[in-house]
């Protein structure tokens, strides 16, 4: 029987393939409602028989229902689980603890393309994926309530493991964190926090997100979500009122920033919670803070794909871009340089108006703040290496994007699961099988010994890109350069 032994009871899992045991829905700390509501994670009360750990812990709240994956219930309290895949009989071996993305909103450990198995299995892993506070809940801005909860349940996640996962044959001094979108900026946003440091030694960040609010723009988000609940945005009337209200709250306040395109930067993609640098348990934007040095001992592997954004153009959470009034528009909303989207129009004569428009939406959010993340954090004094996500191919419907998400399933070993099809254009083909085994391989590397097989950066931030493709890619047409287009671009102007 697999029986674990835990700080806080035991916990039994289940046989999910030959040679790995699943243990899931375990709790690594209190349900954080009633008097724990809106406060730092509590600990969790301990048990005294074998707990039975075979299905996923409840969803946080939120209004999305995901492919594969449960949904959330008003009710559902004990939200602060994580699961643990564990090669049988395992000793000492790294460890990979996994941070869902969602746009700090929506989303879970149970999503079917972050099944552990393959990865444990394939790559020689202990691997932990972990659900946190999203939305309202974990991100709210409301004094004297701490900030950032829903990086501090990451925290508390890091802390059993520290203290728990040698109970599954893992090794705590040998733990990567890893994450991707909303996940990949958490894992950032990790690096530069007090609270996490020495919980890790090796971190991965695929699709890092810019988002990160000011205490102004997050107050400004709590007295609108406030309104639309029909409570005065206190921090009691706001803890009186019930979760489903505060997501249904939230949805509304989304759905009038995406109606009214006069509401600047937020109207294009209205993601309305994200870590705030509140200066206590965020110092600064993490960007900032890895350039400056927070946390040089952490190997970092980043990742980006090479056409982001066009996944939110497909599932509809983007703005339409159709027209140069509306481009302009766009441009100015954000701040952007005057001559960029020009540069972008030049290197892209034939595109129209809403492919300009997600390409550099898709750099602006993702891919140039992961490439300065992986080269700030070299160029002070850690060691970085960088990739791009680049599997693009003709399907039944036309070209298959390398957008957002799509690296993931092929990262975890699990391309070939149906709840993943829409993500990855279809089925997999024999070359797409490979090339997920190439990228299993490679975290794995990463994870136990900080190579993932090419060179880091060098101290200036320079050095090569490793190109994830199938290996019966050769006749794909290279995407044009834009990297050169934000040269001399001091900053990233969102969210102020």
């Amino acid at each position: 029987m697999d029986v674990f032994r835990t700080m806080s009871g035991p916990v039994r899992g289940r046989r999910v393939a030959d040679g790995v045991v699943a243990v899931l829905g375990v709790p690594y700390a209190a349900p954080p409602f009633g008097a724990r509501r809106f406060r730092e994670p509590q600990a969790v009360e301990p048990w005294v028989g074998v707990r039975k750990c075979v299905r996923f812990g409840a969803v946080a709240p939120q209004s999305a229902e995901l492919p594969g994956a449960p949904s959330w219930s008003p009710g559902d309290e004990d939200i602060l689980t994580l699961n643990v895949w564990a090669p049988v009989g395992a000793s000492a071996l790294p460890v990979l603890v996994w941070i869902h993305g969602g746009a700090y909103t929506f989303g879970s450990s149970a999503q079917p393309d972050f099944d552990g198995t393959a990865l444990a299995r394939d790559g020689r892993l202990v691997v932990v994926t972990v659900n946190y506070r999203l939305g309202f809940e974990g991100f709210g801005h409301i004094p004297p309530a701490p900030d950032n909860r829903g990086l501090l349940d990451q925290v508390a996640a890091l802390r059993w493991v520290r203290k728990n996962i040698g109970a599954f044959g893992g090794d705590a001094g040998n733990v990567t964190v890893a994450g991707q979108s909303a996940g990949a900026t958490s894992v950032a946003c990790l690096m530069a926090m007090d609270q996490a440091r020495g919980l890790f030694r090796r971190a991965i960040a695929h699709s890092a997100a810019s988002p990160c609010y000011s205490t102004v723009l997050a107050q400004e988000i709590t007295e609108r979500v406030a309104a639309a609940a029909g409570v005065p945005p206190t921090a009691d009337a706001l803890a009186a009122a019930a979760p489903e209200a505060l997501v249904a709250a939230s949805d509304e306040v989304v759905d009038g920033y995406r109606r009214d395109p006069a509401s600047g930067h937020l109207h294009y993609d209205p993601v309305i919670y994200g870590p705030v640098a509140d200066g206590v348990v965020l110092p600064m934007e993490p960007l900032a803070a890895v350039a400056a040095g927070a946390a040089p001992d952490v190997d970092l592997l980043v990742c980006h794909t090479t056409q982001e954004y066009w996944l939110m153009d497909a599932v509809g959470s983007s703005a339409k871009v159709t027209t140069e009034d509306r481009l302009r528009e766009f441009a100015a909303d954000f701040a952007l340089p005057d001559g960029l989207v020009a540069g972008y129009r030049e290197l892209m004569p034939d595109a129209s108006v809403l492919d300009v428009y997600l390409s550099v939406f898709g750099d602006l959010l993702f891919a140039e703040y992961s490439s300065r993340l992986g080269e700030s954090h070299a160029q002070a004094g850690g060691r970085a290496f960088m990739s791009r996500f680049d599997r693009r191919r003709t399907g039944p419907q036309g070209e298959v994007k390398a957008w957002h998400c799509a690296d993931i399933p092929f990262a975890f070993g699990n391309p070939a699961l149906p709840a993943v099809e829409f993500l990855i254009g279809g089925p997999p083909s024999p070359a797409d099988h490979r090339l997920s085994r190439r990228m299993v391989a490679a975290w794995a590397a990463f994870a136990r010994s900080g190579d993932p097989g090419w060179r880091p950066l060098d101290a200036t931030g320079a050095g090569p890109v490793h190109v994830w493709t199938p290996d019966d890619d050769q006749a794909r047409s290279p995407l044009p350069d834009t990297r050169a287009l934000w040269r001399g671009i001091g900053h990233l102007p969102l969210r102020p």
